[in-house]
């Protein structure tokens, strides 16, 4: 399966993200929402040193190919490229896509971060696979001025090409405005990993999309 052929089957997007599991483990949680039916892991963490993020990298990319599912990787395409994982995320501060896309080749999946649609377009034309838009709504996983709102939903349905993942405090209560403005995938943190029972919380959000799809 190619890179396009595997975006196309994603949904529900999980971004796995260190900081925000604090006591939880962070491989128990991701192989809860892989149950529950999470179907691409993005591995996020600001924190940890280098080795650090390597060694957990590696695991969290085995509990993947295990389970045959996408394993991306944030920021860190050095990592990205030795451990050979599925792709990489791209904030607007990183490499650029080109640059990216020459040390991890063709065949790899490169999303990248965007906050309005022109940027989304950029990245567009630049060669990313999809983009990560938002924040929608208020988010605690990162520090925002303001969310950007639904309407750069109904923009990046108009506008690109490439599949885009809304994201920034989207949850069950608020999922359905994301799909009625124009989207059937979503990229969620706090929504599973904070919940009570992570493989419950990944199973309503899914079967929403589905229902409302």
């Amino acid at each position: 399966m190619n890179k396009k052929q595997t975006l196309a089957k994603v949904n529900l997007y999980l971004i796995a993200d260190k900081k925000i599991c604090g006591d939880r483990n962070i491989e128990d949680v991701v192989i809860q929402a892989i149950e529950g039916g999470a179907q691409m892991i993005q591995y996020r963490d600001k924190e940890s040193s280098d080795r650090e993020f390597l060694e957990l990298a590696s695991v969290l990319q085995n509990i993947c190919e295990r389970r045959k599912i996408p394993f991306i990787v944030n920021d860190r395409v050095d990592i990205a490229a030795y451990l050979k994982v599925d792709g990489v995320h791209l904030g607007q501060d990183d490499l650029p896509p080109g640059i990216a896309r020459k040390i991890l080749g063709s065949s790899k999946i490169i999303g990248i971060s965007a906050q309005n649609i022109e940027r989304a377009k950029e990245a567009e034309k630049h060669g990313a696979d999809y983009v990560g838009i938002g924040p929608i709504f208020d988010t605690a996983t990162k520090k925002i001025k303001k969310p950007i709102g639904l309407e750069i939903i109904k923009q990046a349905g108009e506008s690109l090409k490439i599949p885009f993942f809304p994201i920034g405090g989207i949850n069950l209560e608020n999922l359905g405005q994301v799909i009625e403005a124009g989207s059937k995938r979503i990229a969620v943190g706090s929504a599973v990993i904070c919940a009570a029972n992570v493989k419950t919380a990944t199973q309503n959000l899914l079967k929403k999309i589905q229902h409302l799809s």
